[in-house]
């Protein structure tokens, strides 16, 4: 199988990938397509997580958990490219891309930013491998968008060990996971730090959130920690404050930017199917007027959105990414992403509230993209900021 740029990278945006790169897309497409598409909408329905012998062994196998990382990256690769990854999985769906996002970006990248060379040797290639299932945990019941002072869950060292506890919410695969990345306001001095612990430890525990309406196949978890006992070797060395924490989700915001687009291509490219298949008034509704005008504004949306991820991507390359310049992509790409997925739903009337007809999943699953990794009210003060020197957060 040949590559081939997407019917709605209308630009050709991909094609500057290289023979590599393209040569993984290749692969992923087909691996999508064999064991993630024909059981998306089954999973979602049911709320069950993708078989771990198959799917995320499948996506390790591909090379595609620890791509940014030189002790696990199967070859030399982009962040143009790694986005593109998010992009693809999220086409077919977006917990998918959230699956390797997190692994590779939340889970792999904490270690990889704060932690030691040590702990990058001994952690890294068990993520990447699929060996190890891992989740991120950061945001509390109490403490969202304000988690750089109003984080709760606290650690207090004792001797060689650290003593943990608190609580979080939202944790993606949190109930499943083998191992997560806890973050932790140090009692003694009052700065955020980051710990390995595996969910095996006494005193954790996670319960699956229920009724979730997006990202359904994604198993979200609260998690308790009582008196959690973590070795000094499982602080992330490197994490002083939430200067690395921040770090950590400025190198995935970026990639959930690209999710979004995949996501809007997604529904995109069932509406254009159904416009074509589907006859009105003696001929196919593509052939109306009102029906093209939604399929042209998503993809203008689209088009728009992948230059400007693929720009930002490239300023992460070359080392001059900001805080503010992901927070616009990811700030722009979901917004247009939700405008996008409501015109695909609309097209398709009443069958576009079914699973079967494949816009349904991406319009709600636009939902969790649109809040997580930062709500768009937060992403637009951080760009605020970057405009008038101001801070208006409070």
């Amino acid at each position: 199988m040949s590559f081939e740029t997407l019917s709605s990278d209308f630009y050709g945006y991909e094609n500057a990938l290289t023979d590599q790169e393209k040569e993984t897309i290749v692969k992923l497409r087909a691996f999508l397509d064999k064991e993630v598409r024909p059981i998306a909408n089954d999973l979602w329905a049911k709320a069950e997580f993708f078989n771990r012998d198959v799917v995320v062994k499948g996506l390790a196998d591909l090379g595609l958990f620890g791509l940014p990382w030189a002790e696990t990256q199967h070859f030399k690769n982009s962040a143009v490219f790694r986005g593109w990854v998010a992009l693809e999985l999220a086409r077919v769906d977006a917990s998918a891309a959230t699956l390797v996002g997190m692994q590779n970006g939340l889970v792999m990248g904490s270690i990889g930013v704060a932690g030691s060379q040590e702990q990058r040797d001994e952690w890294l290639p068990k993520f990447a491998s699929g060996e190890l299932l891992g989740a991120f945990g950061l945001t509390e019941p109490l403490s969202g968008s304000d988690t750089a002072q109003g984080l709760q869950t606290v650690a207090k060292r004792d001797g060689d060990n650290w003593i943990i506890n608190g609580a979080k919410r939202w944790i993606g695969n949190g109930s499943i996971s083998d191992v997560t990345i806890i973050w932790a306001r140090d009692e003694e001095d009052n700065q955020v730090k980051g710990f390995i612990v595996p969910t095996s430890t006494p005193g954790y525990s996670a319960t699956r959130i229920e009724n979730k309406m997006a990202l359904r196949i994604v198993q979200n978890a609260d998690i308790v920690l009582e008196n959690v006992v973590v070795p000094e070797a499982n602080r992330l060395q490197k994490s002083q404050s939430f200067r690395e924490t921040a770090a950590v989700l400025r190198l995935t915001r970026a990639e959930v930017a690209w999710a979004a687009v995949g996501n809007s291509i997604g529904a995109y490219e069932a509406a254009v199917q159904y416009a074509n298949d589907r006859i009105q008034f003696g001929k196919p509704i593509g052939s109306h007027q009102l029906v093209q005008e939604h399929l042209a504004k998503s993809l203008g949306n689209i088009t728009a959105s992948i230059g400007m991820v693929t720009r930002v991507s490239e300023m992460l390359d070359e080392g001059v990414q900001k805080d503010e310049h992901a927070a616009l992509a990811k700030e722009y790409t979901t917004s247009r992403m939700r405008e996008t997925v409501a015109w695909c739903r609309e097209l398709m009337g009443g069958n576009g509230i079914v699973l079967d007809y494949g816009v349904m999943r991406h319009f709600a699953d636009a939902e969790a993209i649109y809040s997580y990794e930062g709500t768009r009210e937060m992403n637009t003060l951080i760009v605020g900021r970057a405009i008038t020197g101001k801070a208006a957060f409070v």
